[in-house]
């Protein structure tokens, strides 16, 4: 249980929050590339509660500036988008990818105000077919390579969720609950009759959890023994990547989630799907992997479909309320990895807090060729994926 102080501490991303300041230390993916096309090549975001357009300009550079003109706050994204920069509809003042004021009509010949304006204007880069954006303060660390990004043996498939209407941490803190999945995947999936997710449907008998401060990353790895007979199988285990990322083993395929916060109450989500080769044949990457957009899963009479893992980890976490209010919840034993997260969340924002550098941020290239992570891989056994439909996609079963 925590305080309501407590709760907000860790839940409120805006400009200013002690959380959100936090979360501005990493790099964070807010679109997907391919979104942006000749015809519109600009988007409007919220990001942390910051209202921004994301554009690329003729010469092919990303820039992220806040929406709302450093003149008179009209919306930029009504703006045209030119060969270096976005200029606004309302009075024509003009701003490049870093926020710069390139040009301001009718002010007196000879004036200089524009080099005054400095506009909100964040770093952007892609990689595999995603937009990261850095919204923290200058020395800009480096974009972590992940190997999932960077591998070449296999294929790569982008698939956006859709909004979840709930704080960011509901999200996380399932990561590092080991039990849920029995009764809300696997049990869910068994009373329907549906041939899944026969991997969950195991007792489990025994969970632990490693706490990783390492030189490129931090966080959490779970791992679970499960009971087979008289068997106990235990498996490698999969990290929650701190501060909102998690890679996990779905069936066949090795996918990282990362759970960006809109605002305080609403979560862009978005996952990095790569189904290796066979035998680890290097395979021809597409400029731009294929992307999925999966449709809110509800009924036609707004209920929660519980067919698939998506729909059944939105049920959990938009029920909770848009911001879970932690001081009515009764934590047990099972609830260990929540109780080390929040420990470690609450460490690192007071760290910040403090002048310090967070754990997992990359400034050294030599530490950033890839970086590689071993999992379990028992779920891609013959017996858990031969036949199945994809239900790990979101794509119901029913």
């Amino acid at each position: 249980m925590l305080s309501k102080e407590e709760n907000e501490f860790l839940t409120r991303v805006g400009p200013g929050t002690p959380a959100g300041a936090l979360l501005r230390r990493y790099w964070q993916p807010v679109a997907v590339a391919s979104e942006l096309t000749a015809e519109k090549p600009k988007k409007r975001l919220k990001v942390m509660g910051e209202e921004l357009v994301l554009f690329r300009d003729g010469k092919g550079r990303y820039g992220l500036v806040g929406e709302h003109c450093s003149h008179r706050a009209a919306s930029l994204y009504y703006g045209t988008v030119e060969d270096d920069g976005i200029r606004c509809a309302y009075h024509g003042w003009k701003y490049d990818v870093d926020g710069k004021c390139l040009e301001q009509p009718f002010e007196p010949k000879g004036s200089t105000y524009k080099d005054e304006i400095c506009h909100p204007a964040y770093p952007v880069e892609k990689l595999a077919g995603l937009l990261f954006a850095y919204m923290g303060p200058k020395l800009v660390p480096l974009l972590p390579r992940w190997d999932l990004l960077v591998r070449d043996d296999g294929l790569r498939t982008i698939i956006v969720l859709p909004v979840h209407e709930c704080n960011w941490l509901q999200a996380m803190e399932n990561s590092v609950d080991p039990v849920h999945t029995y009764y809300l995947h696997g049990h869910q999936f068994k009373v329907r009759g549906l041939p899944v997710a026969e991997y969950y449907y195991r007792p489990i008998g025994e969970f632990q959890f490693e706490e990783v401060r390492g030189p490129v990353w931090a966080g959490l790895i779970k791992r679970r023994t499960f009971e087979a007979g008289e068997q106990m199988e235990g498996e490698r285990g999969h990290p929650l990547i701190f501060p909102n990322m998690l890679y996990v083993p779905q069936g066949p395929e090795l996918v990282i989630h990362w759970r960006v916060p809109i605002d305080d109450s609403n979560t862009y989500i978005v996952w990095l799907s790569f189904r290796p080769s066979k035998n680890g044949q290097k395979v021809e990457q597409p400029e731009d992997p294929p992307v999925e957009y999966l449709p809110r899963p509800v009924t036609p009479e707004g209920e929660y479909e519980m067919t698939s893992f998506p729909g059944q980890d939105m049920m959990a976490w938009e029920t909770q309320g848009r911001i879970f209010d932690r001081t009515k919840e009764s934590l047990a034993h099972s609830d260990k990895g929540i109780t080390i997260y929040r420990r470690l969340l609450r460490e690192q924002i007071k760290a910040v807090q403090n002048g310090g550098e967070p754990l997992g941020i990359i400034r050294d290239p030599a530490n950033n060729k890839i970086i590689s992570f071993e999992v379990s891989r028992g779920m891609a056994r013959k017996e858990y994926v031969e036949g199945q439909p994809e239900y790990y996609h979101g794509r119901s079963v029913a």
